[in-house]
């Protein structure tokens, strides 16, 4: 069941049988701002600062695309001239569309081209995100599609940024990571279980390929782990102490991938590709 609220900001709330339920901000980048799942709220959600529309957003899902993390100078260089691209893309900051889905399982969301995504990234492009509560899950299927109207292959980066409530920074423990990861904080390699360790003071990384990882708090002794498949399957794990929340979020590619085309993805006009993860609560 879909629902419409007005206070304390516009919004959606998707209820399911079980009692689970979502609720979204489709004004405000599409975004996913609760998770309330077996009975409790699961991510992190910053009224305060959502409510100032000034500041990025701090708490929720927010959408990554057309590109994950920061490209140099903040310009996106095409054959076709230099584009104007904040971190993390625009898809966070537009209004998307929503709906229900047919079979009553959850929602979709819906951004497409206009004039405030072509002075960015010239593409016609269609970004579709369904959001379905499972048993003690939810899963997320997203579809990226260059329209046929365009006239060249469209590069792109996609990503999800979950934040997750846990009870305090120094009883979460990142499980699954591959032994080697990418410190975004200085942008060299580094071991993950030393990375991982600062946690309660601060991290920022990137690792993978993954298939599954795992966030635990070992104060509530549970857990959410982030079912990952390729090519969504780069785990970034980041930390914004005194904030009582860890993030765990899919990528398909490192920062910049746009430039140095690690990882990087392309559509021909007229062309589509699927993407897929699921989080589910676990026991610590």
């Amino acid at each position: 069941m879909l629902k419409r609220f007005a206070t304390p900001y516009p919004g959606f709330e998707f209820i399911s049988a079980s009692g689970d339920r979502l609720s979204l901000a489709p004004c405000r980048g599409g975004l996913v701002t609760s998770w309330f799942c077996s009975g409790e709220e699961r991510l992190y959600f910053d009224l305060n600062r959502f409510l100032d529309s000034g500041k990025s957003v701090r708490g929720g899902i927010p959408v990554l695309f057309p590109i994950c993390g920061n490209l140099p100078g903040d310009v996106l260089v095409l054959p076709t001239g230099t584009y104007p691209m904040h971190q993390h893309g625009f898809a966070r900051d537009l209004p998307w569309s929503l709906q229900s889905l047919d079979d009553g399982s959850g929602v979709e969301l819906s951004l497409g081209h206009s004039d405030a995504t072509l002075c960015h990234f010239p593409y016609p492009f269609r970004l579709s995100i369904q959001y379905r509560l499972e048993p003690s899950s939810l899963s997320i299927t997203a579809e990226v599609q260059q329209l046929p109207a365009g006239s060249t292959a469209m590069p792109f980066s996609l990503g999800l940024h979950p934040y997750f409530a846990i009870s305090a920074l120094e009883a979460a423990s990142v499980q699954g990571l591959p032994s080697q990861c990418f410190n975004h904080l200085t942008m060299e390699p580094e071991q993950s279980a030393q990375q991982l360790s600062l946690i309660p003071t601060g991290v920022d990384l990137l690792a993978g390929p993954a298939s599954s990882v795992r966030l635990l708090d070992a104060a509530e002794k549970t857990g959410i782990e982030l079912e990952l498949t390729a090519p969504l399957d780069l785990a970034v794990v980041w930390s914004d102490p005194p904030r009582p929340m860890v993030c765990l979020e899919p990528w398909t590619a490192p920062r910049g991938s746009l430039v140095t085309g690690d990882r990087r993805l392309s559509l021909n006009p007229g062309e589509s590709m699927r993407f897929h993860c699921r989080y589910n609560l676990i026991s610590a």
